[in-house]
């Protein structure tokens, strides 16, 4: 909804700067991902970026589309029923221009059916809630990762994770609990660019 990179600009940019393997993760469908993976020479992870009532949740490995609108609980049921991992993107960051993050209340209370927290993301607008996910990631014995939340080609690769090859879900949890964390801040301005995309979708409709 508030981005319009072509697929093949994302392959190539992945290409570019040495990534095999991406978790796209669109908001409200995994349309893109399942075509992507069609397309691209490396390793594609079907996932979505789901807005349930109580903020947004990732479910990565997935096979069905979920809906925007379900409540939090419904959302990861959905998401487990396909035999997905349940995530959480930039926890604690409620700037009015970022996507809105799962409430503190909601996240407390679901954490036990999380597999996964976004402890880095480059459009994070402040370093403080980068920390403040990893002290809750370690405290709930939850997987870290990190996102670039690339809404642009060339933010890809703004942030990553080194980890083993897999090739199932559960190899894909061993491998990231040893996986290393790399990442720097997006210039700020990008949410100008996001912003745009998304006008300009509602006027085209």
């Amino acid at each position: 909804m508030d981005s319009s990179s072509p697929l093949k600009k994302i392959i190539s940019r992945c290409l570019k700067v040495g990534i095999n393997c991406v978790a796209l993760t669109d908001h409200g469908t995994i349309a893109g991902a399942l075509r992507m993976r069609e397309m691209a020479p490396f390793t594609v992870i079907v996932a979505e970026e789901i807005l349930t009532t109580s903020g947004e949740i990732i479910g990565l490995f997935l096979t069905e589309e979920i809906p925007n609108g379900l409540s939090t609980d419904e959302a990861i049921s959905r998401v487990k029923a396909q035999g997905g991992l349940v995530g959480v993107p930039h926890p604690f960051d409620h700037l009015p221009w970022f996507s809105p993050a799962l409430n503190n209340e909601t996240l407390n209370r679901v954490s036990p059916y999380i597999d996964f927290i976004e402890v880095f993301n480059s459009r994070a607008a402040f370093h403080i809630d980068c920390h403040r996910a990893l002290i809750f990631a370690k405290s709930h014995g939850l997987l870290s990762t990190a996102g670039s939340d690339a809404h642009l080609p060339s933010e890809i690769g703004q942030s990553w994770v080194e980890m083993s090859q897999f090739n199932s879900r559960d190899e894909f949890c061993a491998a990231l609990a040893q996986g290393k964390i790399f990442g720097q801040r997006t210039n700020p301005a990008v949410h100008l660019f996001s912003t745009w995309a998304r006008v300009r979708k509602r006027l085209l409709r």
